[in-house]
């Protein structure tokens, strides 16, 4: 099970390593992997991850979420 999060504000390598670790932190993520030239991120869960919870930790790192997949 996968998502797919699009997001607004990543401009650097650190940027990416920022959004995948605060992805890690939600309960059911297995997997982050960010694309800074794409400006997006795709999780792997182990269980279904609320988009709210998905929106909170992309804020709280500092960056928007454009759309969720």
């Amino acid at each position: 099970m996968t998502k797919t999060i699009f997001i607004e504000g990543m401009t650097c390598n650190n940027c990416v390593h920022h959004v995948e670790a605060a992805l890690k932190e939600i309960a059911g993520v297995k997997s982050v992997k960010a694309d800074l030239a794409e400006k997006k991120a795709v999780i792997e869960m182990s269980q279904d991850v609320d988009d709210q919870d998905i929106k909170n930790a992309i804020d709280e790192a500092g960056y928007q979420v454009k759309e969720i997949q």
